[in-house]
């Protein structure tokens, strides 16, 4: 009697724990729906830098989330200002680069960057004054040379997202330039407060 007992009890845990233990893959399907209702979900995101808006240099980042802990994307800053900016009179900065996400979510939380600049910026050619001379009062305008460099670098920082899928970053990072000029800038910034959506 007591065997048979022990036996039953035996088996009915043995039942409730099966019941209790699910199969991985639909434990994964229910992770993935639960992201998708709550705008984890998508694959594409579209940001601003709120930043280099301030800074009269507007950029838009387009990322691409290619696994749950990874990204690739490209920024474009396009110089709306005459003044320096960073140094120097910025035409545009395009900024590929790819992210490392370590938190627990899709893509969210804590990441670290490798990136590439292309950085356009304009100057006065004030060689030109050297070899010329002008009559006083003479209103001179200085030709301007564009400059075209290429760089790489690195940044970290955090992205968060809410529930309906919209974004915001905060990240800080620098990128050396490389050139053989005197002239050229040394290093481009790669900084930003971002706010965006995911899609």
């Amino acid at each position: 009697m007591k065997k048979s007992l022990l036996m039953i009890v035996f088996l009915a845990s043995m039942s409730w724990c099966k019941a209790q233990s699910k199969n991985p893959d639909s434990v994964s399907k229910a992770i993935e729906s639960r992201s998708k209702a709550i705008g984890h979900g998508g694959n594409n995101e579209i940001k601003i830098n709120l930043f280099y808006a301030v800074l009269a240099i507007p950029e838009i980042t387009y990322e691409r989330i290619i696994e749950d802990n990874m990204g690739a994307g490209i920024s474009v800053a396009i110089g709306a200002t005459n003044e320096n900016v960073f140094g120097s009179r910025i035409n545009y900065i395009i900024t590929p680069h790819y992210r490392l996400y370590f938190g627990n979510k899709k893509a969210n939380g804590f990441f670290i960057e490798g990136n590439a600049g292309v950085i356009s910026y304009k100057e006065y050619d004030y060689s030109s004054l050297a070899y010329t001379s002008y009559p006083a009062g003479y209103n001179y305008t200085l030709p301007e040379i564009n400059y075209t460099y290429f760089g790489l670098g690195a940044a970290a920082g955090a992205k968060f997202l809410t529930r309906n899928g919209f974004l915001g970053e905060a990240y800080l990072g620098v990128g050396r330039v490389f050139s053989r000029k005197n002239n050229a800038i040394e290093a481009y910034p790669r900084f930003g407060l971002t706010i965006g959506k995911r899609f």
